[in-house]
């Protein structure tokens, strides 16, 4: 049987980190095995969902080169819940209920209080014709719940292992509430059927979730998929990630300057047994993908690792990948591919490309320490005019040094610094030759 998995957001908002981990092993389960990617929007949530969330998501996954392969909406499926629902009426597995948000909470609170488990009490499974008409006529709307069988419910898990719930332990789920909407227990489970989904991956959150969808899709007469919940991610001490870190939200990330295949190469790790190492591209990270190899413990994320990784993949680009980008700052062509050359291997992001721009082309402010104000007024009187070639560092430093005496960094970091602006940087010899322009002191 072909392998076929699915992302399955709701367009709510922007994905984050957190959804991204789920849509790379999904995809990458499908993508080592020849199968199908499916990203579905799950958007049967008609007051949340959102047109442009679900762009975003879709703009989100091109932009990680996260490819799908059929294109779902839930929206779009309503009848084939419906009759799912109707299947389930016939077989006694759904029935409806009529209880309050209050009255439910009175009857978790009183159950608490004789230190039972706070698990609905089907009550409404006595209700008869009769006194639901009642019910309906006192103004209440009936919602459907699914009657679980109580036993336990078990399967192996692709990183937890063996996993055994008692059903008797849960509340029948509420499937589809009293405004018609259809939840995402219910609707999940059909569309996994129907789209002969066979790996589902998400986060340890869903276990519960897991084990009655595993029922319904049982009652369904469907074949159950194999289920893998991956750990949650916390900040870098253990906290909740949204509490300190925010949302982490893939178009923040990007807006930060964060590479996509830094991205990819670390979640596509973190929380494995195998080292975080950079990979160019989809194709290298899938060949040591297993996931076996990750750990059901939750697993600890720092966005600042991510800067690394962009910092070495942007230092691997070849000047084609960049060559637009640069002319746009303004470069002239005839030195572009040097000045990409010089300037990659000193930024982190590739907006840090603009101030070496700038100080190529229009010289960047001297900075001048007060003891050295002298010694740098004498250096510029000896320094020609642009344009410089790769001997003018040295010759123009050796015609300091004997006029001024100085040597070593007391004679080179002066010069940097009143050249740059900056005390660290490219290599000068590396550097002078682009400078368009020289800011002089005085």
């Amino acid at each position: 049987m072909s392998t076929v998995t699915r992302f399955a957001p709701s367009p709510t908002g922007y994905i984050h980190v957190g959804n991204l981990r789920t849509a790379l092993m999904a995809y990458l389960i499908a993508r080592k095995s020849g199968g199908q990617f499916i990203l579905r929007l799950d958007d049967t949530d008609r007051e949340r969902s959102k047109v442009e969330y679900a762009d975003a998501i879709m703009e989100d996954l091109e932009w990680l080169g996260l490819t799908w392969d059929r294109l779902e909406r839930q929206s779009e499926r309503f009848d084939r819940y419906e009759a799912a629902a109707e299947s389930l009426r016939s077989m006694g597995r759904f029935y409806e209920c009529f209880e309050s948000p209050v009255e439910l909470d009175l009857k978790r609170k009183k159950q608490l209080n004789m230190h039972k488990p706070p698990v609905y009490d089907r009550s409404a499974l006595g209700l008869t014709d009769f006194e639901k008409d009642r019910l309906r006529e006192e103004g209440r709307e009936g919602y459907w719940r699914f009657l679980l069988d109580q036993e336990r419910i078990e399967w192996i898990d692709g990183i937890m292992g063996p996993i055994s719930i008692d059903a008797g332990s849960l509340s029948d789920p509420v499937l589809i509430r009293a405004d018609g909407q259809v939840l995402y227990t219910f609707a999940s489970s059909v569309d996994d059927l129907q789209m002969g989904v066979t790996h589902i991956v998400r986060g340890a959150d869903h276990v519960t979730n897991t084990a009655t969808q595993i029922q319904i899709m049982r009652a369904l007469g469907g074949q159950v998929p194999s289920f893998a919940h991956h750990s949650l991610l916390t900040g870098p001490q253990g906290e909740e990630l949204s509490k300190r870190l925010g949302t982490l939200s893939l178009r923040d990330l990007r807006a930060r300057g964060v590479a996509p295949e830094a991205l990819l190469s670390l979640m596509a790790r973190l929380g494995s047994s195998q080292p975080v190492e950079l990979r160019m591209s989809l194709a290298e990270i899938a060949e040591g993908f297993e996931l076996s190899q990750f750990g059901a413990a939750p697993t600890k994320l720092d966005p600042e690792d991510l800067m690394p990784l962009t910092r070495e993949r942007n230092q691997r680009l070849p000047f084609s990948a960049v060559a637009e980008r640069v002319a746009g700052l303004g470069i002239p062509a005839a030195i572009a591919e040097r000045f990409w050359a010089v300037a990659s291997k000193n930024i982190t992001v590739l907006d840090d490309l603009a101030p070496w721009a700038a100080l190529v082309l229009e010289g960047a402010k001297p900075v001048v320490d007060a003891e050295d104000a002298e010694f740098i007024a004498a250096a510029m009187r000896l320094l020609p005019a642009p344009p410089y070639d790769a001997s003018t560092w040295g010759s123009w430093t050796a015609a300091v040094k004997a006029a001024t005496g100085r040597k070593g960094k007391e004679l080179f970091m002066p010069l940097r610094k009143a050249l740059t602006g900056q005390a660290h940087g490219p290599e000068m010899a590396e550097l002078m030759p682009l400078l368009q322009k020289v800011r002089r002191t005085g």
